[in-house]
């Protein structure tokens, strides 16, 4: 009866917990587990575990074409002015490449200061093959969904995104006639929001799979050869994150960072084991609306765009890496080619995101930019997954940076709510 009453009392406890504590408890309690089973020898056990994180992630994914199409034709259809609508829009691109260039720049400076190449001795197994991106034109003509439907089923976000502004577009020009349409897609989108609530109350046990897998998969000794590429990588996203975000919610915004980067927890954890910024769509929503008391009219347009586009963390990753490969194979880079990889990080971060591979495609364009070995790119695959984890956070948690920014630029932010920890709360799913 005692042990039956203990366990009552901690069920209890863990259901009336906030969802962003439950997160927390699962990715430590996952970490744990996922070490002790790879000490033991029990790591194959993991692949089973992960199950459970593989289904959360398959719901999660399941809502990123609806929410990306039915908040974006939202956003647009509550903008009734164009001119507000274009000038939303350009606030958005100039803070995701302007963020995106000083991501770059953290990069390559912590890969000259720490060194992660030096001294270590490379051989890569075999030369990868580098795909090719395709030419900016091509580029911006696939961008243009020749069959809408087929975009959705294939995830093309990109071509989802400029189907649903040109929808929103429409609907607004339309006016009048296009009322109950507006009202269908403002209905739709609650409905979507709330299934988005149900999905999103199983991360803690989705992370908690996720990460045993990783810590079981991975172990302590594999990550110890590389450890200072990993340090590198983690230490750079942590710093623009606090200096650059922080920085400029503080001066520009106004605003508490502490309460900001309290705000984006959920997102940033689900997104640290998911390693999806598209998947991790829904939660960042919730937090920027429900947290930091963004309207939905502004959160509605710049996340989305945000999860396709903006690769802070990603382009981070590219300038350590870049550095990383030319000490390991004895290529000494001159000022002028720092300069191209910024530029070259900076600009391939637009389209890359909606081109399959873009990772890889991403690399190999900076690799080769400044003439770089494409074998650095078959060494770094074997911890990419772990350096992943950090640079899409730090993807995330920009993504709320700006939709925080351009709202309060445009009066379209609750100050109250966005001060209030208390909110929080309110991202915990209610079961009535």
């Amino acid at each position: 009866m005692v042990m039956q009453s203990k366990s009552a009392n901690i069920f209890l406890s863990w259901t009336r917990m906030l969802l962003w504590k439950q997160i927390a408890v699962a990715l430590v309690l996952g970490l744990a587990l996922g070490v002790l089973l790879n000490m033991t020898g029990n790591a194959a056990v993991t692949g089973t575990i992960k199950l459970v994180g593989d289904a959360f992630i398959a719901a999660i994914k399941m809502l990123v074409v609806p929410l990306v199409f039915v908040s974006l034709v939202c956003g647009m259809t509550s903008i009734a002015e164009i001119g507000r609508m274009g000038r939303i829009g350009i606030k958005t691109l100039v803070f995701y490449l302007g963020t995106t260039a000083f991501a770059v720049a953290i990069g390559l400076v912590l890969g000259i200061l720490l060194e992660p190449g030096a001294g270590v001795s490379l051989v890569a197994d075999g030369k990868v093959e580098a795909k090719q991106a395709p030419p900016f034109g091509e580029l911006i003509v696939g961008i243009i969904p020749t069959n809408p439907v087929s975009s959705a089923a294939d995830g093309n976000v990109l071509q989802i995104i400029f189907f649903a502004i040109l929808f929103g577009l429409a609907i607004n020009l339309a006016g009048a006639a296009a009322k109950p349409i507006r009202a269908f897609f403002d209905a739709l989108n609650a409905v979507i929001m709330k299934l988005a609530e149900i999905v999103v109350a199983f991360a803690p046990y989705g992370v908690f799979a996720l990460m045993t897998w990783v810590a079981g998969s991975y172990g302590v000794e594999m990550l110890l050869p590389l450890g200072l590429i990993i340090l590198a990588v983690y230490l750079g996203c942590l710093i623009h994150a606090v200096v650059v975000y922080g920085g400029l919610i503080a001066c520009m915004a106004r605003l508490s960072p502490f309460r900001f980067f309290q705000g984006v927890i959920e997102p940033a954890i689900v997104s640290f084991t998911s390693t999806s910024s598209a998947g991790t769509l829904p939660v960042t929503m919730a937090a920027t609306t429900r947290n930091l008391g963004v309207k939905s009219s502004v959160a509605s347009f710049t996340l989305p765009l945000g999860a396709t586009i903006n690769m802070d963390g990603t382009a981070l990753y590219q300038g350590v890496t870049a550095v990383f490969v030319a000490q390991a194979f004895g290529v000494t880079l001159s000022g002028a080619d720092y300069s191209t990889i910024v530029a070259a990080a900076t600009l391939a971060s637009i389209g890359t995101a909606g081109v399959p591979g873009g990772g890889l495609i991403m690399l190999s364009m900076v690799l080769t930019s400044v003439g770089l070995p494409l074998e650095g790119v078959a060494i770094i695959a074997g911890i990419d997954r772990i350096l992943d984890m950090a640079r899409t956070t730090l993807n995330v948690v920009g993504d709320c940076a700006c939709t925080v920014l351009v709202a309060t630029s445009e009066g379209e932010i609750d100050i109250d709510a966005f001060n209030n920890p208390s909110v929080m709360a309110a991202s915990k799913f209610e079961n009535g």
